[in-house]
């Protein structure tokens, strides 16, 4: 683990925190703006994670910070998607479940030392995710394709990810937490 706490990754994890409070601002009026700045910080989100792993910048603040930046992410866009009457409130209430009771997990976790792995069906929702909510800000047609038609299934195909990831989740931890 990198001993320097402020490093390139580490800062795109801070400003993914800091165009939350713009995203929640600005998307509910304008939501194509909101698209924008969710791919921005969509992009942040792989970005801060690939270099961190290949330069070897993981700190423990990287660690702390990248789930909350996500969660803050996801959970305001899914909020605001609600309210627009883009996404069922009960679809953003389990991927909003969900995020809490992991996060929540993951972080007793290392606070006894033991460090839960992203596994490949939470980054799978992830992705998933991240493509839905940004499909169903932009909600036009493009090419003939209606982005929020395929926004809907991509975000109803990213909850049963998201549940299943969560079991999987449950199930490491419950093996590796006395």
């Amino acid at each position: 683990m990198n001993i320097k706490t402020f490093n390139l990754p580490t800062t795109l994890t801070i400003i993914r925190i800091l165009i939350v409070p713009i995203f929640i601002i600005e998307a509910p009026a304008n939501p194509q703006l909101g698209a924008f700045l969710f791919l921005i910080a969509s992009i942040t989100d792989f970005l801060d994670g690939y270099l961190a792993r290949k330069f070897k910048q993981i700190t423990k603040l990287g660690i702390i910070l990248d789930p909350i930046a996500d969660k803050l992410l996801v959970i305001t866009a899914l909020i605001i998607l609600v309210d627009l009457v883009r996404v069922p409130a009960w679809i953003a209430t389990i991927i909003i479940l969900r995020e809490f009771i992991i996060t929540t997990l993951r972080f007793y976790a290392l606070s006894r030392g033991v460090i839960i792995p992203a596994e490949k069906a939470g980054k799978a929702k992830t992705v998933l995710q991240m493509i839905a909510i940004l499909f169903l800000f932009i909600a036009e047609e493009i090419y003939g394709l209606d982005l929020y038609d395929v926004g809907l299934i991509l975000i109803y195909i990213a909850t049963f990810v998201a549940v299943y990831s969560a079991i999987k989740y449950l199930f490491y931890f419950w093996r590796n937490i006395k």
